[in-house]
């Protein structure tokens, strides 16, 4: 079993999918409307079919502020989405200068081998970037195809907080 995708809400589908891209190196996937409840979907894809599904609700209303991973553990449910990359302060810079909002800079993760920094995208939704302390980028993530791109496959929705 692996993990498929992990599906973020956004108040303007067009403007996260352009985000996500640009800002993390992913590609637009499939989209989708269902036109009943008034939804839009887009997939943000890494390696494989792997990524994030950003959906677009009419009417929909912001939720609890997780601004950073302690209020975010302090409430139940999905807190944020963590993606591998190959050099963290090169990733964690790219985002920042897209629009993202500088959370924890980068350091050492709670993970052996791991370092980690947190950011929010425009809309506030917490993101995890790790890599590896190492200076072999797959040597953490032995299953990782292309080491200079994001993967979404080590998305962490359960919120960990590794």
């Amino acid at each position: 079993m692996r993990l498929h995708h992990a599906g973020i809400s956004v108040p303007d589908l067009d403007r996260s999918l352009t985000w996500y891209c640009q800002a993390l190196g992913l590609r637009p996937g499939f989209r989708f409307e269902v036109p009943p409840i008034g939804l839009r979907g887009a997939f943000a894809l890494g390696e494989g079919s792997t990524g994030v599904e950003l959906l677009e609700m009419a009417g929909a209303v912001r939720g609890a502020p997780k601004t950073d991973p302690p209020s975010a553990n302090a409430i139940h449910g999905v807190n944020h989405v963590c993606f591998h990359v190959a050099d963290l302060e090169a990733a964690y810079d790219r985002v920042i200068a897209s629009g993202a909002v500088a959370v924890w800079d980068p350091r050492d993760a709670p993970e052996p081998g791991m370092r980690m920094a947190y950011v929010t995208d425009p809309d506030g939704n917490l993101i995890e970037l790790v890599a590896p302390t190492t200076a072999d980028p797959g040597a953490a993530d032995p299953g990782a195809a292309d080491p200079g791109a994001a993967d979404p496959g080590a998305a962490d929705p359960g919120g960990s907080g590794r």
